[in-house]
């Protein structure tokens, strides 16, 4: 039982930060497997199985997300399918290569990553988006009745798409942390908007990434029964809190919790070396 219990506190804690940023919360997902497994279970999660999972479970947190932030009609559906043309296929791809990253040299890649990651979210604020006038132009009025200019092009948004996809279905993270920063900086997406459409690029990118490691048998089913409960009420937290609140000082937990878990993947992957 509190294995059950613990399981379903980290599917949570996990969903309701990675909703808050765009990350789907598989980032923490992972490593934490990876670590907890002998404790949650009584035996080692290994690698494939801890992204299959993770993946998987984004699909829950992402739809969870995803409907909130619809309610607030910041989603922006045309420019998430664009990027779901590529990114979905490519997700696939991430997933099937999974495999192919044996103990230390996925630990180095993700916690290399990971360091990326929290490098991104400390700077990301102190960035200014690029003053550029792109050809395909967009406006969104939310619920407030606030109304949203920006703009992209087409091949850009395709790359980008097929090289989160490939580290989402490889890492089995949402790709968010990518998306999100990306959107902003370079096509000045409203931050908001960019966080809700990332959401629901993730919920359809993590359906296919997910297929490919359920054919695998990458997938721990219970694990994934126990994280889904707490994946769904987190992801809907997360998404009240970023309505409500900067969320400022829960950005600063993620970051040093990210580079905490990074350093911790790192040094692992040194000593497996």
């Amino acid at each position: 039982m509190f294995e059950w219990i613990a399981l379903v506190l980290l599917g949570m804690a996990a969903a309701m930060f990675g909703s808050i940023v765009g990350l789907g919360g598989g980032i923490i997902i992972v490593p934490a497997l990876m670590y907890l497994g002998p404790s949650l279970i009584g035996a080692p999660i290994d690698h494939g199985t801890a992204v299959g999972t993770s993946l998987t479970m984004l699909i829950v947190t992402a739809l969870a997300s995803t409907l909130s932030y619809a309610k607030r009609k910041i989603v922006d559906y045309r420019s998430a399918w664009l990027l779901f043309t590529t990114s979905g296929p490519a997700a696939m791809l991430g997933a099937a290569m999974t495999g192919l990253l044996k103990g230390a040299a996925f630990n180095l890649s993700f916690g290399i990553f990971m360091l990326l990651i929290s490098a991104l979210l400390i700077v990301r604020n102190y960035l200014k988006p690029v003053a550029r006038e792109w050809p395909v132009q967009r406006t969104m009025v939310d619920a407030a009745g606030e109304q949203h200019t920006y703009g992209y092009a087409i091949w850009p948004m395709l790359v980008i798409g097929f090289c989160v996809g490939i580290i989402s279905g490889l890492f089995g993270i949402g790709g968010g942390s990518l998306f999100v920063p990306l959107m902003v900086l370079l096509f000045r997406f409203p931050p908001h908007a960019a966080t809700a459409t990332s959401m629901f690029v993730i919920f359809l990118s993590s359906i296919l990434g997910s297929a490919t490691h359920v054919w695998l048998g990458e997938i721990n089913w219970w694990i994934l029964l126990a994280l889904i409960p707490g994946a769904w009420v987190g992801g809907k937290l997360g998404a009240y809190i970023a309505g409500r609140m900067s969320g400022n000082g829960l950005l600063w937990l993620l970051r040093v919790t990210l580079l905490v878990l990074a350093c911790q993947l790192v040094y692992e992957g040194i000593r497996q070396l």
